[in-house]
């Protein structure tokens, strides 16, 4: 199991990640920067997992937050084989984390917990909350979105993880996106 958190590492190959609450345009800004740079990038396997179940009309529990963790690692590694000098992730694990402990009262499995510390982004990119939050049958939080921006700004502050925080239209953060991304690819030359 420890074998399957592990994230692959891939030299020259700058890595960033989407982080936030639901609703946030994370996946929009993931598709359209992988097609900017003519790269791949990372889907949130949480969302096709939660998906599945929705389904079978089950709920997400406990349980299922190794399995979700599993899949998001498998996905990443799949996809850093197929990128060339750029990953672009919707989520990682320690989103993973964050909602873990936000849904189940702190818990948080401990080899996650280990592998969302130790895997290693060039940059986060934390998406702020001034998009209109949509309903789409999985996301449940309309209320509480301050609330878990703060977490997860919190989260990355007290790991120290690089970010930056994107604000404003789709427009505006796209381009602060492709301005923060051109600076790490002009390191790797």
């Amino acid at each position: 199991m420890e074998k399957q958190l592990r994230q692959d590492h891939k030299p020259d190959c700058i890595k960033v990640v989407f982080f936030g609450p639901e609703s946030t345009g994370k996946s929009v800004l993931c598709e359209r920067l992988a097609a900017h740079y003519n790269t791949v990038f990372v889907s949130e396997f949480s969302r096709i997992y939660a998906e599945a179940k929705a389904q079978k009309q089950q709920q997400l529990s406990r349980e299922d937050v190794l399995p979700i963790a599993i899949g998001q690692m498998a996905l990443e590694n799949k996809q850093l084989k197929n990128a060339k000098n750029l990953l672009i992730c919707d989520t990682d694990l320690l989103e993973t984390k964050v909602y873990s402990e936000y849904y189940y009262d702190g818990f948080c499995p401990p080899s996650v917990k280990k592998h969302a510390l130790l895997n290693v982004y060039d940059l986060y990119f934390l998406t702020y909350i001034d998009t209109n939050w949509q309903a789409d049958g999985i996301r449940d939080q309309p209320n509480n979105r301050q609330e878990l921006f703060n977490i997860f700004e919190g989260e990355l502050q007290s790991n120290k993880k690089t970010y930056v925080t994107l604000k404003g239209d789709f427009e505006s953060k796209f381009q602060t996106c492709v301005q923060y991304i051109d600076d790490l690819l002009k390191q790797l030359k």
